[in-house]
């Protein structure tokens, strides 16, 4: 069997797909990615393209070290991005050439099931307490939110009261032991992260999220040491020698590294064993389209450290199309009780309807993250 072609599209509301063919007919489908810079991304696929044409497709771990290492220059988030969704869209055509779930090539479950929760509040968090009830209400058992708009390096503390005022009313409306992740987003630095992360200690958080950027790893272990609650990081990593560098740092909890940026499947369970092995925690980053959060669901299958799973049903992000429109076999990614089952087709268990992805291709879009600045014209975090 061997690779034929390498297909790139691109899809609302913010995502690229790929698509290997192979010449026995199987295909197999990826999601190649990093928000706002999707078609410098999938331009990158093709510049990979003469590494997979007429190469066995059944060889994935040759086909990561060869993409990571026969380019001399390795690593950051658009050359991993474009190697995780050829990554995934390989395990797809291996899953389906032996007729099975990817996670049963991969040591099969130590699960039956994964945790999943849901995105509320937007990027500018407001009536947070009647979206989580509405999320409770609908079965799942936690959420996640953005915690504060921009904060300037040292800022006032009415805008620390607003979060928590905020956490507060999820706290009355969903109870005491409902589940609240709250995202800094990388738009806190430390000495205000110090602050809150003691601050929302009250409020019994599942975990808190960048609460400074891994650029700043270091400070991990600082922030832990002002506070009980769990941290959890790593959206922006790329590798396992990034995952390294986190680990041995320390004073994070739970890692999040995302399967269509961090090299696809076969990086991140080498990341998710590593961090297993220091006892860190692993939910996957995933605010994406349906062949990412597949992918993450085979991986979480087999991984005993992973906790929960992000997911993008009804995130503030999708904006004209959203995940389940690109998936023939919406039953299979149903949420009950704030869980969904492990994929059961062949591959990565993802019908993708490709009607849509070749009528959404013809007009790509052009996603970009918003820019904000301070009150002062300086640039903030978004």
């Amino acid at each position: 069997m061997k690779i034929v072609e390498v297909n790139t599209y691109t899809v609302r509301p913010r995502w690229g797909f790929v698509e290997i063919v192979t010449d026995e007919g199987l295909t197999g489908w990826g999601e190649p990615v990093l928000e706002g810079h999707c078609a410098t991304v999938l331009a990158c696929v093709q510049e990979m393209k003469p590494y997979l044409i007429g190469k066995d497709p059944m060889r994935i771990e040759d086909f990561s070290a060869v993409l990571y290492r026969a380019g001399f220059y390795r690593g950051g988030g658009v050359l991993m991005s474009a190697i995780a969704g050829i990554d995934q869209a390989l395990w797809d055509i291996k899953g389906k050439f032996f007729n099975a779930p990817v996670y049963q090539l991969m040591g099969g479950a130590c699960r039956d099931n994964m945790r999943v929760y849901s995105w509320i509040g937007g990027d500018r968090p407001s009536d947070v307490g009647a979206a989580a009830l509405e999320r409770k209400n609908a079965g799942f058992t936690a959420i996640k939110m953005n915690a504060t708009e921009e904060l300037q390096m040292i800022d006032t503390y009415d805008k620390v009261d607003a979060v928590l005022e905020r956490v507060a009313a999820i706290r009355e409306s969903c109870g005491k032991y409902f589940g609240i992740a709250i995202d800094f987003h990388g738009r806190v630095h430390k000495p205000m992260a110090k602050v809150l992360a003691k601050k929302l200690e009250e409020f019994d958080p599942m975990f808190i999220e960048e609460p400074v950027l891994c650029e700043n790893m270091e400070v991990f272990k600082e922030i832990a040491a002002a506070c009980n609650v769990p941290i959890a990081t790593g959206e922006r990593l790329f590798t396992k020698y990034d995952f390294k560098r986190l680990l041995q740092a320390g004073g994070v909890d739970i890692i999040q590294p995302d399967l269509s940026h961090a090299g696809g499947l076969t990086e991140v369970k080498k990341i998710a064993s590593m961090a297993e092995a220091y006892d860190v925690a692993l939910a996957p980053h995933c605010p994406l389209g349906p062949i990412a959060l597949a992918s993450c669901l085979n991986v979480d299958a087999t991984c005993y450290n992973a906790v929960i799973q992000e997911q993008s049903i009804g995130i503030h992000y999708n904006v004209g199309k959203s995940v389940l429109d690109y998936v023939k076999n919406q039953d299979d990614f149903k949420f009950v009780d704030g869980r969904v089952q492990l994929p059961v087709r062949p591959g990565l268990g993802v019908d993708v309807n490709k009607e849509l992805v070749l009528e959404e291709n013809k007009t790509p879009h052009e996603w970009k993250n918003p820019v904000w600045r301070h009150k002062d014209g300086s640039v903030a975090e978004w």
